[in-house]
């Protein structure tokens, strides 16, 4: 996603930043024209928190500073382009999976709902491209948006996946065969 830097964050470059993120595609954020930005011994921290800001759904993704016209930067491009293509291929161990979500759930438990708390009984990553975790759970529903997101940053804090996009799903535990028919 290329963003003029002089200019910063317009409505097309969300509304194209939205569509990045329907699509679950991988991304890099580029700040073209940095050559014309004031620059400064912060400014580039600066810009990062007004970028991230703009595009917070896509705090995942990799900033980089380039110009076209003088060719500053332009050499970081395509390596971060190859990092953030092989986080989407990225798996995780299922064991190192389930001892992240253990370590999740013991440091903030999931909220009750109705006199009910969530239990997570194991994690899977059945899929990359993206990278896709189930979650076997007691009850779907029990899931709240703010607690999934904590699992998403938990994972990320294990595993940064780098500019792509994860997705987190919450499956009911099938009970054995034997004791549904009984």
């Amino acid at each position: 996603l290329v963003i003029d830097g002089f200019e910063g964050v317009r409505a097309q470059d969300t509304h194209a930043a939205g569509a990045i993120l329907d699509e679950w595609a991988s991304a890099v954020v580029l700040i073209n024209k940095w050559d014309l930005v004031e620059q400064g011994a912060d400014r580039m921290s600066e810009y990062t928190g007004w970028v991230r800001e703009a595009l917070r759904f896509l705090d995942y993704v990799p900033v980089l500073f380039i110009s076209a016209l003088t060719g500053r930067g332009v050499h970081r491009v395509l390596p971060t382009a190859l990092d953030v293509w092989r986080a989407r291929f990225h798996r995780i161990r299922t064991s190192e999976l389930n001892r992240v979500v253990q370590e999740a759930v013991a440091r903030h438990a999931p909220p009750s709902k109705r006199g009910r708390r969530l239990k997570i009984y194991y994690a899977s990553q059945p899929e990359v491209d993206p990278p896709t975790f189930v979650f076997h759970v007691n009850d779907p529903d029990l899931v709240h948006f703010s607690y999934e997101r904590y699992l998403e940053n938990r994972l990320r804090e294990a595993h940064p996946f780098p500019g792509t996009p994860i997705r987190l799903l919450f499956r009911p535990r099938r009970r054995p065969t034997a004791e549904r028919e009984s």
